[in-house]
C-alpha cells in the first residue's frame, strides 16, 4: 500500500480529528513504514475550525483584536489558507460558548466580533472568506455582524442600534447600503452541518438557546425576535426565505451571513472537500480513512463519513469507516459508498468507561486492519 489519506470527523467527547489522525498515522506505519499518508482533520464549523483548516492545507493562524459576545475586548484569530488568497473564520473565536462568563445573559449576547474578523480578512485581500457556523453563544440572528459591517438597524424612533439577541424584537427598519462593498468582491461560504430554519420549534432559539443558557420563557422571547428580524428583512431587504436549511445555525447566524451578506451556504464536510482539493488527492490512493464518534442513520444526512462516501465512490477508492459506535442499521451506508466500518470498541464497554481507553483502542483497531491489508 502506497498512499493513504485519513480524513476523520473527531470522536465527540474523546478525540479531536487531529489527534485522530495522528494515531492513525502511528498504526498504519508498522505495516507500512514507507506509505504516504496524508492527513485532512475535519472541522464542522465550530471550535477548532481554523486550526484543522490551517493543519490540513499548511496553512496560518492570526491574531486579531475583536469583541466577544458581551462587547468585552478579547485577543482572536482567523486562519490564512491558500497562500493568503483564503481566510478561514470560526465565529466561534469571537461569539463561542467557550467565551461564557459568570453572570451570564444569553439576551446581551452579539456576534458583533464575529463581523471584525471578517473585517480583518477583507483588510488582508483574501479573495475567499469560509466563516464556520457552530458552538455559538448567541441567538441575534447575525445583526451583529452585520452591524460590524455596515448595515444599520433601526427602532420605532428611526434611531440606529445595534440589535442583541434580547433586541430583535425591537428592530423597525434594516438598511444595507453602508454595507462594506468589498465583500462584494469575494467568494463568501459559510459551513455548517445542520439544517434548522431561522425560527419555530426547529429554529434556533428553541432548539439550541437552552444549551446557551436560555430559560423556556427567554427561549419564547428569542423565538419572536427572530420571527421580528425576517419579517423586517423581508420588508426592507426583499429577503424572504428564513426557512432554508441552515437558516438557524449559530443562533440563526446562517440567516444573517445569507440574508445580509449574500453568503453561500455549504454543508462543513464539502467545503472541506473542495478546499483541499480531495478528488485530485485521493484519485491515485490506495485507501481513504474516515470515522466518527458514532455512525448512525443520523450520518446519512451529509455527515463527514457519508460526504467522503460520495466522493470515493465516484473516484472508485476503497473507504474505511472506523467509528467509536455504530447502530443496527449501519449497513445503510454501504450502498452510499462506504466500504466497511470497524468499531473501536474492542471490550464492548458503555461510554464512560470506552473513553478512558479510547486512543489505545483506535490504534489496536487500525493496526489490525493493516495487518490484514498487509
Amino acid at each position: 500500500m502506497k498512499k493513504v489519506i485519513l480524513i476523520p470527523d473527531s470522536f465527540k467527547g474523546t478525540m479531536s480529528s487531529a489527534t485522530v489522525c495522528r494515531i492513525m498515522e502511528s498504526a498504519i506505519r508498522v505495516s507500512f513504514p514507507d506509505a504516504q499518508v496524508i492527513s485532512v482533520p475535519v472541522a464542522d464549523g465550530g471550535e477548532g475550525t481554523v486550526e484543522a483548516f490551517a493543519q490540513a492545507c499548511g496553512g496560518e493562524i492570526l491574531k486579531c483584536p475583536a469583541v466577544d459576545p458581551y462587547f468585552n475586548g478579547i485577543e482572536a484569530f482567523i486562519g490564512l489558507i491558500d497562500n493568503g488568497q483564503t481566510a478561514v473564520v470560526e465565529m466561534a473565536a469571537a461569539a463561542g460558548i467557550m467565551l461564557r462568563r459568570e453572570n451570564h445573559n444569553i439576551e446581551v449576547t452579539t456576534t458583533y466580533g464575529v463581523g471584525q474578523l471578517i473585517e480583518y480578512a477583507l483588510d488582508l485581500g483574501v479573495k475567499k472568506i469560509i466563516v464556520g457556523l457552530g458552538g455559538s453563544l448567541t441567538t441575534d440572528g447575525g445583526c451583529g455582524m452585520a452591524a460590524a459591517l455596515g448595515v444599520k438597524f433601526f427602532d420605532d424612533t428611526g434611531a440606529p442600534f445595534i440589535p442583541v439577541s434580547g433586541t430583535l424584537c425591537d428592530i423597525r427598519g434594516i438598511n444595507k447600503t453602508a454595507l462594506d462593498k468589498r465583500l462584494s468582491k469575494v467568494e463568501l461560504v459559510a459551513m455548517c452541518d445542520i439544517n434548522n430554519p431561522l425560527f419555530g420549534e426547529r429554529g434556533a432559539a428553541y432548539v439550541f438557546s437552552p444549551q446557551k443558557g436560555a430559560s423556556p420563557e427567554q427561549v419564547v422571547f428569542l423565538d419572536n425576535g427572530l420571527r421580528n428580524l425576517a419579517a423586517v428583512a423581508a420588508h426592507d431587504l426583499s429577503f424572504t426565505d428564513s426557512a432554508f436549511p441552515g437558516a438557524g445555525a449559530a443562533g440563526g447566524l446562517g440567516f444573517g451571513m445569507k440574508a445580509f451578506l449574500n453568503a453561500g451556504m455549504q454543508m462543513g464536510i464539502q467545503t472541506v472537500l473542495d478546499t483541499v482539493n480531495f478528488d485530485t488527492l485521493a484519485a491515485d490512493a490506495d485507501l481513504v480513512i474516515s470515522g466518527e464518534g458514532r455512525l448512525d442513520a443520523q450520518s446519512l444526512g451529509g455527515k463527514v463519513v457519508i460526504g467522503i462516501a460520495q466522493r470515493t465512490k465516484k473516484l472508485g477508492v476503497f473507504l474505511l469507516a472506523i467509528v467509536g459506535s455504530m447502530s443496527e442499521d449501519v449497513s445503510a451506508v454501504y450502498p452510499l459508498g462506504v466500504n466497511a466500518v470497524f468499531s473501536t470498541n474492542r471490550a464492548a464497554l458503555p461510554f464512560e468507561k470506552a473513553r478512558l481507553r479510547c486512543q489505545s483502542d483506535l490504534y489496536d483497531t487500525v493496526a489490525d486492519i493493516m495487518r490484514v491489508k498487509k
